[in-house]
């Protein structure tokens, strides 16, 4: 509660409530106060109530199709952890997820923890960031805060540290790419690349850096799930379908930054559909 109250004192999540919230049919808004005094999680969620509601709806979704999997336990990865405020929440949230589903949720986080590197070239946004932005003022501290939540945050180039992860990890559900570079996404995408054992058929992603009026699909993250598509055979990355239309609230930005990973190789995608009897539509003119 308190992190909520710190969070209305800033003006631009005022301005985030009048439109997202306050600009959407007010029987909606009326049932929100008794969702959040007497709803259950999984409502909460659905009204879009819990601070960050991307990772609360990302991780949800992804227990929800690990179950439908038969899987029990599921990796949750944040990439671009900066001063781990996101990725104390995802913690949080995954231990609640836990409870509503009985899947458990080992949440990890990737930082250099220095900030920003330098830009390489156009495709890194160096108009919109620069070396050093973003960095982890107090490492030891979040470290140990984040392993009292059941976490891990491990620290130094994604690139020297995803395969020791890889070769350890619970199969990957969810994915935060919040890196802002082109050339960093793209090392932080490589992730999708290794056997089909270390993903669920389907992986939520989101993307935080892909909205705004000057973003593209050449530069930034998003050029880089661009290119990511371009260079890989069986692992796709698109939006999540129909997702806005599906949601209780449809104004939030939050939904226009979720994708999902394709593992189109997956030996799950091979299983025949077992069920009794045929499936047949009905006529009502027969």
């Amino acid at each position: 509660m308190h992190i909520l109250l710190r969070r209305l004192k800033k003006k631009h999540v005022w301005k985030r409530i009048f439109f997202e919230r306050l600009c959407e049919p007010m029987h909606l808004n009326l049932l929100t106060l008794p969702v959040a005094l007497f709803g259950s999680f999984r409502t909460k969620v659905n009204f879009d109530l819990l601070v960050r509601q991307y990772h609360a709806f990302g991780l949800l979704r992804a227990a929800d199709w690990a179950s439908y999997c038969g899987v029990k336990a599921i990796s949750a990865v944040e990439f671009g952890v900066a001063n781990g405020a996101g990725l104390l929440n995802m913690c949080e949230i995954a231990k609640r997820v836990t409870k509503e589903t009985g899947v458990e949720i080992a949440v990890t986080g990737f930082d250099t923890g220095k900030g920003l590197p330098e830009p390489k070239d156009y495709r890194d946004h160096p108009e919109f960031f620069r070396r050093g932005d973003y960095p982890m003022q107090d490492q030891a501290r979040l470290k140990t805060l984040v392993e009292r939540e059941g976490g891990t945050l491990i620290l130094g180039e994604v690139r020297a540290s995803l395969q020791r992860f890889l070769h350890s990890c619970q199969p990957i559900g969810f994915i935060s790419l919040d890196v802002d570079y082109y050339s960093s996404s793209m090392d932080c995408l490589r992730i999708l690349l290794d056997n089909v054992s270390h993903y669920l058929p389907w992986i939520i992603v989101y993307a935080d850096d892909v909205d705004g009026d000057r973003h593209s699909r050449f530069c930034g993250e998003l050029g880089a799930l661009n290119d990511f598509n371009e260079q890989s055979k069986y692992r796709k990355i698109t939006k999540f379908n129909f997702l806005r239309q599906n949601r209780i609230f449809q104004r939030p930005h939050w939904i226009s930054k979720m994708y999902v990973a394709h593992i189109l190789d997956h030996p799950f995608r091979e299983q025949w559909l077992q069920t009794e009897g045929t499936m047949v539509l009905e006529n009502p003119y027969l």
